[in-house]
């Protein structure tokens, strides 16, 4: 066997990215769908690991020390995304999206759960199908996956992670077109003028050049996933299945609300995004390596079920999205994002709401709300209820 130590492991994850990076740019569909390069690059390592496996023994062999401490970090940074003040921004529309996002995801984990018991499986696999990968990503499902694996559900992250691909083509190829029906038979348009691009004064971050708020970033990331040990292990006391990144997600999140009064706490968001996205293609990659895909094959059918269910109830909610948020051209922009973030990702959001925007016109309001609840408040809420799913049904 040949075996991989723990920086050789994260040496090749770095390298899974860029070859993804590399298929996105050799291959346009695949960005054009919005599929992430550390998705593509794990997976492509994973098939290869399979492909060496000889009497059903793996030739190949990782160490993923570093692969928790990547996601909780990761997931930090979207707990400092969580600023009351970027709640207050968007107003009541902000709040009346998240209430609508929260109850779809509801929907979607008890859609998910029912159909899984009708066709025999355990009611947590149609939840892994539901908001964990959906409204989730494939974070959310890789983070959930070994709790979900300890509940019972064999080839958990290898159905977390076929869910969340799955959702983000859908989401890119359904959002639009869901939206585009919504907007021509209404005979819908767009009532702001489209503006010249400005361009933006540069902020503190970009103006200075320095190191200090990368390392600002680090030392908030790293005092945040401290105290949140503390936290986690609160939990675990009082009997709660928790991820182990909750306590530092909420800890980021206190952080962030007292940095946004107190300039010792500030949180430099620029590079707290980077930080973010490094960990968590690296994390995405090394999940991915490890990969069991032969375990899908009895499943490929029932998730198919299961994913057909999802988008057809996320079709049906886009026309409630319309109504609730205001029955006008920005609403309906709205229900196309709704759509890709529900199924896929954020980007797959953006991407719908651009596709439509392009053709039809501005729709400022759309692109105020929905990256707010898409990007950081819907991970909180979707936690919490994938937590109790877990807590009700393992």
């Amino acid at each position: 066997m040949f075996a991989l130590g723990m920086i050789e492991t994260l040496a090749l994850a770095a390298l899974a990215v860029a070859v993804g990076q590399g298929l996105r740019r050799w291959v346009p569909v695949l960005a054009r769908y919005d599929l992430p390069a550390p998705v593509l690059g794990g997976l492509l390592v994973a098939v290869m690991v399979g492909l060496l496996r000889r009497d059903g023994q793996d030739l190949v062999r990782f160490d993923t020390t570093l692969q928790a401490p990547l996601m909780i970090a990761f997931f930090t940074t979207i707990g400092f995304g969580a600023s009351l003040r970027l709640l207050r921004v968007g107003g009541v529309q902000v709040a009346w999206f998240l209430a609508i996002a929260t109850v779809a995801a509801l929907l979607q984990n008890l859609l998910g759960a029912s159909l899984a018991l009708a066709m025999g499986l355990p009611p947590l696999l149609g939840v892994l199908a539901g908001s964990v990968t959906l409204a989730g990503g494939p974070a959310t499902g890789l983070a959930f996956a070994p709790l979900f694996e300890q509940a019972g559900v064999n080839g958990a992250t290898g159905v977390a992670v076929t869910a969340a691909m799955s959702g983000i083509v859908m989401g890119g190829l359904l959002g639009g077109p869901v939206a585009g029906r919504i907007i021509a038979r209404r005979r819908l348009y767009s009532t702001t003028a489209r503006a010249l691009p400005a361009a933006e004064p540069a902020s503190p971050e970009q103006a200075t050049d320095t190191a200090a708020p990368l390392q600002r970033a680090v030392i908030l990331i790293l005092l945040a996933m401290w105290l949140g040990g503390y936290l986690a292990r609160g939990f675990t006391a009082l009997g709660i299945t928790l991820p182990a990144y909750i306590g530092a997600m909420l800890a980021a999140a206190v952080l962030r609300n007292l940095g946004d009064r107190q300039p010792l706490l500030h949180v430099p968001t620029q590079a707290m995004q980077d930080l973010g996205a490094v960990a968590l293609s690296l994390f995405i990659a090394m999940a991915l390596m490890t990969l069991k895909l032969w375990e899908l094959v009895d499943l490929a059918l029932p998730l198919l079920a299961l994913l057909l269910a999802q988008a057809l109830l996320l079709a049906l909610l886009c026309q409630w999205v319309f109504r609730l948020m205001g029955r006008d051209f920005d609403a309906a922009v709205m229900a196309g994002g709704f759509y890709g973030f529900m199924m896929g990702t954020t980007a797959n959001a953006v991407a719908n709401m651009q596709a439509l925007t392009d053709r039809y016109g501005p729709a400022p309001r759309a692109f105020l709300v929905v990256p707010l609840v898409g990007a950081f408040f819907i991970d909180f809420v979707n936690a919490l209820l994938i937590t109790a799913f877990l807590n009700l049904l393992g």
